[in-house]
């Protein structure tokens, strides 16, 4: 997508030959931008966007305020042209498997716990020098071909910066991932998304890509000056890749799978795709999954590896989301710890534990309207958790 803005072939990109694609540090103080291309190694287009953007801007006719720092993810995953070599690195970022990589001899890495190492150096270092809010976008591309759109945690900070990319929204889709890269920096401070931007080969995923990263410079006051006509492009080109979906949209379950559940999803489903009540979705050992309700199938595994089935979704109204956002700002998750039968997590404040018999009552759209989107049952009942704003 440079100054034409064309429509990507697949290609077989070269290689980078290191995890750092590039830096650009600006003389003026502002933010800092992460981008992470190919946490996936089958995923090559988010590296190759990243380093368009980083020639654009290396003529230095558009000078950066604050840094852009763009990261290969699994770099070695990426030669070897696979999603992973012993697991998936983007399902690493829980604060147990960080500090237990932390504390692990090298010499008993795996592949990918050798890449996690190298990526938390990075970032880490990133955050340090940083001289305003740190942003991090991770690009990804799908197995299944469909419309481009973001995954980002559902805060107030995280539903702005999401806003500012005319592509659908899905809330809760991070909340649903344990480990996921993104939630781990959210915690951490930073704002931050990812973006599914088409099926891995398919032509012009890489171009969203890169609009991606050129709309969220612009967004952040990244470049202030000189770079309207790629971000004028970027915004048409990502509303035509929106196609008419909703802009907001949530997930209401994970369709988990395993080795031994022989699941297979029905073709035909985009990444992002529209089902009736009843309608066929896949099958595995224990016979045919059906479609609940209307709804939106979102994700459809349609490779080799992987754990997340499919993820079922519903469109968010422009009204929830109004009443969400007003009930966050009144603090009106503060009145959940009042009933009888809910506490805070004494290690966690942005997490509540509900015990059984109310956990089966209060309906989850409820937890859902003021950011509670991660919802287990353990022992204690139900364990609801929310990002930090």
């Amino acid at each position: 997508m440079n100054a034409a803005m064309p429509v990507s072939e697949p290609v077989i990109p070269p290689l980078p030959a290191r995890r750092e694609l590039g830096r650009l540090v600006g003389g003026e103080p502002g933010p800092t931008l992460v981008v992470l291309g190919s946490m996936h190694g089958n995923e090559p287009g988010g590296t190759i966007a990243a380093k368009r953007v980083l020639d654009r801007l290396s003529r230095g006719d558009a000078p950066v305020r604050g840094e852009l720092l763009a990261l290969a993810g699994n770099l070695g995953a990426l030669r070897a042209r696979r999603r992973y070599h012993a697991k998936d690195l983007n399902r690493q970022w829980s604060e147990e498997r960080v500090a237990e990589l932390r504390s692990q001899p090298g010499d008993a890495d795996d592949a990918e716990d050798r890449e996690q190492r190298e990526l938390l150096v990075a970032i880490e270092s990133a955050v340090a020098r940083a001289r305003g809010p740190v942003h991090v976008v991770d690009l990804h591309t799908t197995s299944a071909p469909g419309i481009p759109f973001v995954i980002t945690g559902d805060t107030p900070a995280q539903r702005k910066l999401a806003a500012a990319l005319p592509l659908p929204t899905v809330l809760g889709l991070e909340d649903q991932l344990d480990g996921a890269l993104t939630s781990y920096w959210t915690r951490r401070g930073c704002s931050t998304f990812a973006v599914e931007g088409g099926q891995h080969d398919a032509p012009g995923s890489v171009d969203c890509l890169e609009a991606v990263v050129y709309v969220t410079a612009g967004a952040i006051g990244l470049v202030p000056d000189g770079l309207g006509a790629e971000v004028q492009r970027s915004l048409r080109l990502l509303d035509e890749r929106r196609a008419g979906l909703p802009r907001v949209m949530e997930v209401v379950r994970r369709h988990a799978i395993t080795d031994t559940d022989r699941f297979v999803m029905e073709p035909g489903f985009r990444n992002l795709d529209r089902a009736h009540a009843g309608q066929l979705l896949a099958r595995d050992a224990r016979g045919e999954i059906r479609a609940p309700h209307d709804g939106l199938v979102i994700l459809p595994l349609y490779q080799g590896a992987g754990n997340d089935g499919f993820f079922w979704g519903r469109e968010m109204s422009a009204l929830r989301m109004r009443t969400s956002a007003l009930l966050r700002r009144l603090g009106a998750d503060q009145a959940l710890a009042w009933l009888p039968g809910v506490q805070r997590d004494a290690t966690r404040a942005s997490r509540l534990v509900i015990d059984g018999r109310l956990g089966q009552m209060l309906p989850l759209g409820v937890l859902h309207l003021l950011g509670y989107r991660r919802v287990r049952r353990d022992e204690r009942g139900l364990v609801a958790d929310r990002q930090p704003s």
